[in-house]
């Protein structure tokens, strides 16, 4: 396998490196500290071609493959985890989940205003009592006619006030039936569709979480997407993508602590020298870029499955699962390489060690990376 960046790579990498350093860069305390999702540079960044990565040409994306995927969220998390979080989900998600099972006429109709950002996309499989356990999901869809009613909520859903359209996943069968779910495309606006409670959170801030309502949301059956009952099957596939996804969130989180660290340790003096000279501080750094390296590969390796449409349920977990631990490591040891600076918001490091630990959470927790892990190694 050869991992060297591909001129298209190197191409996209620059391209977003300019734009975020120009478009996002100036703004990022100010869209943190006010928790504001900055739906005009979404807008700017769908004519910029990254929020249809991986969307075909033919439905107006820029058909590209994960490396460049991959390389987009690294690039906007060094500058921005909320950015590339909102970002990711866009692309992996909402529009990967209409990309890989809508048919034509729901292609055709979506994936060119969400390629370009004209519609900002969300994506419903968590509820407030179902995080992994998602076959107990309450939100349940009754046929009736050509309708389908759907009843419940979906919880901590990246635009879910703020999304034009959304994928939502509802129970159309029995409880704990892995074949009584069904994916939904449900644009804002339906009656019965609306926004609950937004999230105050930790980190991430400007990526918008919120709770979504259905109430009596009579939704047709041509918004069905793929078969009536495959939507936990698709959901799992979805989410196999979205390990990437987060992967490369993270990978970019922790190259971006890692390299403040590394410009601080070269200006920062004590003792008369500069603290990079100081095994303590050099061997963090060394740590921290051994295990960013690694990352990398294991992403790049899952990425590379993806693009030739292999299995890789089990390396988009090795990928997610070492990835996001290694930006809180990373964030972690840079917040103590800037000592009480790294405590203060006159400094990039705290915020990258407050965005760095949903890595660990957001779509499939460490302990479920591992529990999939285990689940493939041992059945091998």
């Amino acid at each position: 396998m050869d991992f060297r960046p591909t001129e298209s790579q190197e191409m996209i990498a620059q391209t977003v490196r300019d734009f975020a350093d120009k478009h996002i860069r100036p703004f990022i305390m100010e869209w943190d500290e006010a928790q504001k999702f900055p739906i005009d540079l979404f807008k700017k960044m769908g004519e910029l071609g990254i929020m249809g990565v991986l969307v075909p040409e033919e439905y107006g994306g820029a058909g590209l493959s994960y490396f460049e995927y991959v390389t987009a969220i690294s690039e906007l998390a060094k500058v921005c985890g909320s950015i590339g979080l909102s970002m990711a989900a866009h692309n992996s998600l909402c529009t990967g989940h209409i990309l890989a099972f809508g048919n034509e006429e729901q292609k055709q109709k979506y994936l060119p205003k969400l390629a370009t950002a004209e519609f900002i996309g969300a994506w419903g499989l968590t509820e407030a009592n179902t995080g992994s356990d998602a076959m107990r999901m309450r939100c349940v869809a009754k046929e009736d006619g050509d309708y389908w009613v759907i009843n419940g909520s979906k919880n901590w859903i990246t635009h879910g006030i703020s999304g034009d359209v959304a994928v939502v996943l509802a129970r159309t069968g029995e409880l704990l039936d892995s074949k009584g779910i069904t994916a939904f495309v449900i644009e804002r606006g339906t009656p019965g569709f609306k926004a609950g409670k937004k999230e105050n959170k930790l980190g991430m801030r400007a990526s918008e979480t919120a709770e979504m309502i259905f109430e009596d949301c009579r939704v047709h059956k041509s918004q069905v997407l793929g078969k009536v009952g495959d939507g936990f099957k698709q959901a799992m596939k979805v989410l196999d993508g979205g390990r990437i996804s987060i992967a490369a969130l993270s990978i970019g989180i922790a190259k971006g602590a890692y390299e403040a660290s590394v410009k601080y340790s070269q200006e920062r003096e004590q003792f008369g020298q500069p603290i990079s000279n100081f095994q303590a501080i050099s061997f963090k750094l060394a740590d921290m870029a051994t295990q960013i390296e690694a990352a990398e590969l294991l992403t790049l390796q899952a990425a590379d499955l993806k693009n030739r449409g292999e299995a890789m349920t089990k390396q988009s977990a090795f990928a997610k699962y070492y990835a996001s631990e290694v930006a809180v490591r990373c964030a972690t040891e840079s917040v103590q390489i800037f000592g009480g600076y790294g405590y203060t918001k006159d400094f990039p490091v705290e915020k990258y060690y407050r965005d760095s630990k949903l890595c660990t959470i957001g779509e499939g927790t460490s302990e479920i990376q591992k529990l999939v892990i285990a689940r493939n190694i041992l059945n091998e």
